[in-house]
């Protein structure tokens, strides 16, 4: 198993598109990037952490590669608004690759390269070595299958 962090918005709909990926073992959502131990929703709303929502995701190289999580990475949100997805705004839903090891950071690199001829404005996605993971409290983990939400991003 390998492990691959996004953030982009919304960690509920975002981990929900992951999981719908052949290849992904599991899911989590938490916290990345900000210099709080441990932070709980509340602190991360408050735009005072640093952190950002992120997915981290267990997956089976011999089944998806990283390249194609990336190419899940730019369909399931706009990269091009900074610390906005749609009406949630705040630099917990900026646009996110951490990477983990020096070949994810290169795909990484080179995905937003081609990506970029997709959209209209430039792309404000930070790609960063992937900071210490926080996992988010139970009640967001699987959020849109708790509901019973057939949709998902």
């Amino acid at each position: 198993m390998e492990k691959a962090t996004f953030g982009a918005g919304c960690f509920w709909g975002v981990e929900a598109a992951f999981r719908k990926v052949k290849g992904v073992a599991s899911t989590a959502v938490g916290y990345a990037g900000g210099a709080l131990a441990n932070p709980t929703y509340e602190d991360v709303c408050s735009g005072t952490t640093g952190h950002a929502e992120v997915v981290s995701v267990d997956f089976d190289p011999a089944e998806v590669s990283y390249e194609e999580l990336l190419e899940q990475f730019w369909r399931i949100h706009d990269p091009t608004t900074l610390n906005r997805q749609g009406p949630d705004i705040g630099t917990q839903y900026r646009s996110a690759i951490h990477t983990h090891g020096p070949a994810q950071q290169a795909a990484a690199l080179a995905s937003v390269k081609k990506a970029a001829s997709r959209f209209s404005h430039p792309i404000v996605t930070e790609i960063t070595p992937a900071p210490d993971f926080w996992m988010a409290e139970e009640y967001h983990q699987q959020y849109f299958d708790k509901r019973g939400y057939a949709h998902g991003a």
